[in-house]
């Protein structure tokens, strides 16, 4: 389907913006027409960011100029592109929890009687509407707090704000990369119902194919500069990964599968509350993909092995040595090294710098005299942030300034400090770009060629049939199966992650 309209309602020329020595954006112009999806790709660092923060007034330009309805506009403040009709759907939504879900809808527009009180029964028939709209009344109630509602319900109500608030041009950056299937599909046809009503979309993914599926036009960015705009009829994500990336990608999955050795890693009947009576070796050299869908307790299984989650049967031996069970610290001294899937929550301090996430297990090498030493300190992390390749002017940059990607860089230069034997690693490179996802691959061949033992998690079959030298698969938390070779492809691993009381969804298709 093509775009209603002709005549753009935002434009930007020539657009630059430079963070100290490092040039987010350069000589950026494209345009943005109503009823129009325009996918916006690039790999992680490529100026994606910056371009909706000067969209949004978060920041000013250095160059350039935002042309909005023919006139050109300075965004000082949000508020300022709001008043344009300009909003930005983050992804992580922008809501309080504290106040309801008709609050928040309308915020900063509540109706009042006499203008001074709120006049709450307005407000929750407003709501009502807009609910019904969006098809969310069985989901959500207008007096319903926002502490309770779960991470699709919270990005619903940023994108009712947006359109109650007179959204004219709407992004979407990383919408589902929180979702599930089932989630992804509404959120897929609120997109499409947008686009009809002659609302202007940006669409920003690292799923090549939500951008394939849903896009009129894609435009492409490549360190910070806009290298491709183009109709996405005809398109292959094949196409825009080349155009991303500036090479060819054909051969993501390059290590030579490994021949089972000695084993490093023995989880035998492990249960926890979640996982039920698992068995698995993981040998030197070999990684092991765990497959199944999201519930299956894959994640779970981490976590009990690592001692996060509490053991409450079963045995784990690394080396052949006992593991102490429920205690963190021992798995990381036995040579365990675990990055969860929850990198922001989980495995990162976003208020520190590189350089404090990266030595947080290595506290004895990184000081004299049980004081922080700097020096050895960088001495220790500089190597691997080059090994790396990790985005970044300095080591003291924070981490909540990083891309996704090189979030998920830091955290394995934590592990690749210190002296592993395994490594745990779930949904790796989830919400990363496919130049960034080469690089995680070829250092996980990089590590089972060194004799690390890897316990690879992942949603995405290409890349567990690819790297994975057999794969377990789990459902209801047992294991299901094995397959290696020919036999582990996705038919297979679907067949095998179906729970014994039905049929579950199996993937959400723009």
């Amino acid at each position: 389907m093509q775009p209603t309209g002709t005549t753009e309602i935002v434009r930007v020329d020539g657009l630059a913006k430079a963070f100290g020595v490092v040039q987010a954006l350069q000589d950026v112009s494209l345009g943005f027409r109503p009823g129009e999806i325009v996918g916006l790709v690039g790999e992680n660092g490529a100026g994606k960011s910056t371009l909706m923060r000067l969209l949004e007034g978060v920041h000013m330009p250095d160059q350039g100029s935002i042309t909005v309805d023919g006139s050109v506009r300075a965004f000082r403040e949000p508020r300022d592109a709001h008043a344009c009709g300009i909003r930005v759907i983050h992804q992580e939504p922008d809501i309080v929890p504290e106040l309801t879900v008709a609050e928040n809808i309308f915020i900063g527009a509540f109706p009042r009687r006499l203008g001074l009180m709120l006049d709450r029964s307005a407000l929750y028939a407003a709501t009502d509407e807009i609910l019904a709209r969006f098809g969310m009344s069985d989901d959500l109630r207008p007096q319903d707090q926002c502490t309770r509602i779960g991470p699709a319900q919270r990005q619903m109500i940023e994108i009712m704000r947006a359109v109650r608030a007179g959204g004219r041009l709407i992004a979407f950056d990383e919408p589902t990369s929180s979702l599930t299937d089932e989630e992804a599909r509404h959120l897929f046809a609120i997109v499409r119902q947008l686009k009809s009503e002659n609302v202007a979309i940006i669409y920003i993914s690292h799923r090549l194919n939500e951008i394939v599926a849903l896009a009129d036009r894609v435009a492409v960015l490549r360190d910070g500069r806009l290298v491709a705009d183009m109709p996405a009829k005809g398109l292959a994500e094949e196409d825009i990964s080349r155009l991303m990336v500036g090479r060819e990608l054909d051969d993501l999955f390059r290590r030579t599968k490994s021949q089972r050795t000695n084993p490093i890693l023995e989880v035998s009947h492990l249960s926890s509350e979640d996982v039920h009576d698992v068995s698995l070796v993981l040998h030197r050299g070999e990684v092991l993909g765990i497959g199944g869908l999201m519930g299956a307790g894959r994640s779970e299984l981490a976590r009990a092995i690592v001692g996060y989650d509490r053991r409450i049967g079963g045995d784990i031996r690394i080396d052949g040595l006992a593991l102490r069970r429920n205690d963190v610290a021992a798995s990381i001294a036995a040579g365990i090294g675990f990055a969860p899937e929850e990198r922001k929550h989980e495995a990162l301090l976003l208020a520190r710098s590189i350089l404090d996430n990266a030595t947080l297990v290595v506290p004895k090498q990184v000081a004299t005299l049980g004081l922080f030493d700097r020096r050895k300190a960088i001495s220790k992390i500089a190597p691997l942030a080059n090994r790396l390749a990790i985005r970044t002017p300095s080591l003291d940059q924070l981490v909540s300034k990083l891309s996704g990607g090189n979030q998920q860089k830091v955290v394995l230069a934590r592990w690749l400090a210190r002296d592993l034997k395994v490594l745990i690693l779930d949904e790796p490179t989830r919400g990363i770009d496919i130049g960034a996802k080469a690089e995680i691959y070829q250092l996980i061949a990089d590590l089972a060629a060194g004799g690390i033992g890897v316990l690879l998690i992942s949603s995405e079959m290409p890349e567990l049939i690819g790297l994975a030298d057999r794969v377990l698969v789990m459902a209801e938390g047992r294991i299901t199966g094995e397959l290696a070779g020919d036999a582990a492809n996705e038919q297979s691993i679907l067949a095998l992650s179906m729970p014994k009381a039905g049929a579950a969804q199996t993937g959400a298709h723009p």
